[in-house]
């Protein structure tokens, strides 16, 4: 049995000004620092075997203070979605629940990423690493968006998130075995 630990980044500038990030980045605030430090204390009993992380600056940033000393992989295909032209703009232009135009069918218009396109880049990206023999206890530093996707592959995310949000810092936990993933529980660091 193999350990999938997929954790979103720490908060970033853009988080705090509420600024649409997909694959443009921003770098840590001051709580983001404390809340990798504080993951890193919910994961140090863990004997990771491999590091992975998105090729934004925000994760690996993070994973370098969670793992201080880690030799890690950096893979596209744990980026966040593709926002398009909407990247860097306000999260007040992202559709609201109820209205006819959706994320689905809003962002690929302006030269941004379906969510079924992303779903598959993430979940492809950690079958991947995953089905690689000797990796028994993997952490990947990855997205909100790209943790949702991975999560909505495995289970029904409304009984595990509130308000179907990533917390920043959260890991969410998988057992990994003969091709399939259970979701097991997510930590989600305080600071």
């Amino acid at each position: 049995m193999k350990h999938l630990y997929m954790m979103r980044h720490g908060e970033t500038l853009f988080n705090k000004k509420k600024l649409i990030q997909g694959w443009c980045d921003s770098p840590l605030t001051e709580d983001g620092v404390k809340q990798a430090e504080r993951a890193r204390e919910l994961l140090k009993e863990i004997d990771f075997d491999h590091y992975y992380s998105s090729t934004s600056e925000r994760c690996c940033d993070t994973l370098e203070i969670v793992a201080p000393n880690a030799n890690y992989v950096r893979l596209k295909g744990l980026k966040e979605r593709n926002f398009g032209d909407f990247e860097g703009e306000s999260e007040f232009l992202n559709p609201k629940q109820g209205m006819e135009i959706t994320y689905e069918t809003l962002f690929p218009y302006y030269h941004g990423e379906k969510g079924s396109e992303a779903t598959e880049r993430v979940v492809s990206t950690i079958h991947e690493i995953m089905d690689k023999e000797d990796h028994e206890n993997v952490l990947a530093v990855s997205h909100g968006g790209a943790c949702f996707f991975f999560l909505c592959s495995v289970c029904d995310p409304m009984n595990i998130l509130k308000n179907n949000y990533v917390s920043n810092c959260s890991i969410f936990h998988y057992t990994y075995d003969n091709g399939k993933y259970e979701f097991i529980e997510v930590l989600t660091p305080k600071i």
